[in-house]
């Protein structure tokens, strides 16, 4: 595929200009967006800086990327046989899962749902990994699989520094969790510990994991070329399967690995202030407005959590300005942070795609704001201009994540709520690698519950790796 010129490049990551009855409130309009909307130029900078915090990560010097080993180094091999049990721990429920494997490949699954009260999430962490594992002896008792060994893979959806495949530090809890004295602790140990003291199961936990790292492995299932991992949901992140000769962080003894997966940690991409160069007065606003200032800062410009509060800020200026909302068009309670939500951005968008105008009247409705036809397509406008760009960043570090691995063909494993619901993000993303990425073949396919097949069948992994060592 023949590279294409700036001028090509630029023209092709635009969104179709605004129009509107009023002429000068339309160019004013694009002007105060013009920020969100990427050059030929910085599109190959933020290639080169995301690419330069990649290297800086992987040889252990400062980086915004946290390049984490996670020392799940093979996919499945189609070997693996028996029952597997995943532990998926990530926000107020959570869930315990078993998967029978025949020949690598899941034959049964069964799943059950728990609930952790408001009192479990903060205080002792003794008292919550202890309820943990009352849940765990809870379904394979009722599994009536009490006497039989079953690996676990723990997936444990917090900030964590792997110093092996079973072992997970906590760095620092996040949501609704607070519970001091698990910070700086190995989860794989508490919960062990947990397991030990009720001694009514033969439950053997075997890996700790994040949903990006089992989503890659859940993947690798439906698809063999499946090299990447990505979430773009509530939050954001990606891992990869990386030359295992380019990994200098590897605490546990090598036994000859070609590869291993990376988990990337992308959201804080930028924390550092490496990414300031395609900062707005929006997306200061948007980061003053989160629960956690200055931090997550590429999650902010590209995930469900934050999309939604974005086009909001824009919106609220907008009117601010007298170009929005004028009149007896009355913003409502459009201008209280929080209020617009990613489903809802999810849902104008679909009126784009349609040529229609539907759900963006009765969401504004529902503001208390009866709009005309000009706020309608301003509305849908700014929809476009947040999602286009979340689109082209997530495009731009994939196409750098394809130049990396450099195969024939890979296969990308996405799971995620915004990545399920917006009605073009994939079809952007896919329109956007193959100019940044050109000459690398690639493949988007949804690998669902990769948080919890994917846990299990990481343990099915790490239970191949420890017989063969052993």
């Amino acid at each position: 595929m023949v590279v294409p010129t700036e001028h090509a490049l630029h023209e092709a990551i635009q969104v179709a200009p605004l129009v509107l009855s009023d002429d000068v409130k339309q160019q004013k309009i694009e002007q105060k967006l013009a920020q969100m909307k990427f050059s030929a130029a910085t599109v190959r900078k933020i290639q080169e800086v995301f690419l330069s915090e990649m290297n800086k990560g992987i040889h252990l010097q400062p980086s915004s990327l946290q390049m984490e080993n996670t020392y799940v180094p093979e996919l499945l091999d189609g070997t693996e046989e028996g029952l597997y049990l995943a532990l998926d721990l990530g926000g107020t429920n959570f869930r315990v899962l078993l998967l029978e494997l025949a020949h690598g490949t899941p034959i049964r699954e069964e799943v059950k749902k728990y609930h952790i009260s408001s009192d479990l999430r903060v205080g002792s962490g003794i008292r919550l990994f202890d309820y943990l594992a009352e849940c765990v002896s809870d379904f394979v008792i009722a599994q009536g699989l009490q006497d039989v060994e079953l690996p676990l893979g723990f997936t444990f959806s917090f900030p964590m520094i792997q110093h092996s495949l079973d072992i997970g530090v906590l760095v620092t809890w996040t949501k609704t969790f607070n519970c001091p004295d698990v910070v700086n602790k190995d989860a794989v140990r508490l919960l062990r510990e947990a397991l030990d003291r009720r001694g009514d199961t033969k439950v053997k936990v075997v890996a700790i994991l994040n949903d990006t790292t089992g989503t890659l492995v859940q993947g690798s299932t439906l698809d063999s070329d499946t090299a990447i991992g990505l979430i773009l949901g509530t939050g954001s992140n990606a891992c990869y399967l990386e030359r295992a000769d380019r990994v200098e962080h590897w605490e546990t003894e090598r036994h000859g690995e070609r590869q291993v997966i990376i988990d990337i940690e992308w959201g804080a991409f930028g924390d550092n202030g490496v990414l300031d160069f395609i900062k707005t007065d929006y997306d200061r606003e948007n980061d003053a407005n989160s629960l956690i200032v200055n931090s997550f800062t590429f999650e902010k410009y590209i995930s469900g959590k934050y999309m939604g509060e974005l086009v909001r800020v824009v919106l609220a200026r907008l009117n601010r300005d007298g170009l929005l909302f004028v009149g007896d068009h009355t913003p409502g309670c459009l201008l209280i942070p929080g209020n617009l939500t990613s489903d809802l951005v999810s849902d104008i968008e679909q009126d784009s795609v349609d040529g229609g105008s539907c759900n963006t009247k009765e969401i504004l409705k529902k503001f208390g704001i009866v709009p005309d036809e000009d706020d309608v397509k301003t509305v849908q406008y700014v929809c476009e201009v947040v999602s286009n760009r979340a689109a082209l960043l997530v495009a731009i570090c994939l196409g750098v994540l394809l130049k990396r691995i450099d195969r024939e063909h890979v296969t990308i494993a996405v799971d995620g709520s915004l990545y399920k619901h917006h009605p073009r993000l994939e079809s952007w993303i896919k329109q956007y690698i193959p100019l940044l990425a050109p000459d690398h073949k690639f493949k988007m396919i949804h690998a669902e519950d990769g948080s919890g097949k994917g846990a299990a069948l990481v343990a099915a992994i790490a239970q191949r790796l420890h017989n063969r060592i052993d």
